[in-house]
């Protein structure tokens, strides 16, 4: 795909969608202005631009990171639910993240002091064979992994997790705004527009070279009230307070 835009002698190219775009668009031309928004990986380490601040070459973007906010996520459900001493995890072992996802969450585990239960999934199956699972184990809470594959799939987890009565945590907002429970990460909103706002400044004759790499400075809170009531929780204040949005 990214060849075939290529060969349309594009005049700038976006690559979102995580670091496969990205590298695909970088493979296929040395020559068009490459705009990329990648999440979790170091574009450095990724090898698609030099460095932060002087990207070089043809190529510059938005780190999304939503990595470093793992061990957040898992701090906010265990406020949320503060009584399970098991937190379950959703992974997908595919995912090119997932080893650094769980370092992170053992990590964020043992500084609260409760124990991770990590359960895996890459297709359609495994998601309907682990929330089994958590039934089964009689789970309290819930965290999700931000993951490409999750998210084609996320009217179906959030509608697992209501059958199940489970409460959750996602990555983004759109979760929460579908009828997740709670969400926490970045905007990806913001992130999207500065994609934007880069790709015009090429096309107005900026070059690439002198565009530095971004990362996100905007979080979002956003909380279901709705499910929480479904679910019979009742929301700590402490955490309303904090909440970019509230869905009633």
């Amino acid at each position: 795909m990214a060849a075939e835009l290529v060969n349309h002698q594009i005049a700038v190219l976006v690559a979102v969608g995580g670091d496969p775009s990205a590298l695909a668009a970088k493979a296929a031309t040395s020559k068009i202005p490459i705009v990329f928004a990648i999440g979790g990986t170091d574009p450095v380490e990724l090898g698609l631009v030099a460095s932060f601040n002087r990207p070089g070459a043809n190529v510059t973007g938005i780190s999304l990171l939503p990595s470093p906010l793992d061990g957040k996520r898992l701090d906010l459900l265990h406020e949320l639910v503060p009584s399970a001493a098991v937190i379950s995890a959703l992974l997908n072992p595919n995912y090119q993240q997932a080893v650094a996802q769980t370092r992170n969450l053992r990590e964020a585990a043992r500084a609260i002091g409760r124990r991770l239960q990590i359960l895996n999934a890459s297709t359609d199956t495994d998601l309907e064979s682990a929330f089994a699972t958590l039934l089964q184990q009689r789970a309290e809470a819930l965290w999700i992994a931000g993951d490409p594959f999750f998210d084609t799939r996320r009217d179906r987890i959030i509608a697992l997790a209501a059958r199940h009565r489970i409460p959750a945590i996602y990555q983004s907002g759109d979760y929460a705004q579908a009828g997740g429970l709670i969400s926490y990460g970045v905007s990806f909103t913001d992130g999207y527009r500065q994609v934007g706002v880069y790709a015009g400044r090429i096309l107005k004759g900026a070059k690439p070279s002198d565009l530095p790499v971004m990362q996100s400075t905007r979080f979002e809170l956003v909380i279901n009230l709705k499910t929480a009531n479904a679910l019979g929780l009742t929301i700590p204040q402490s955490i309303l307070l904090r909440a970019d949005e509230v869905i009633e």
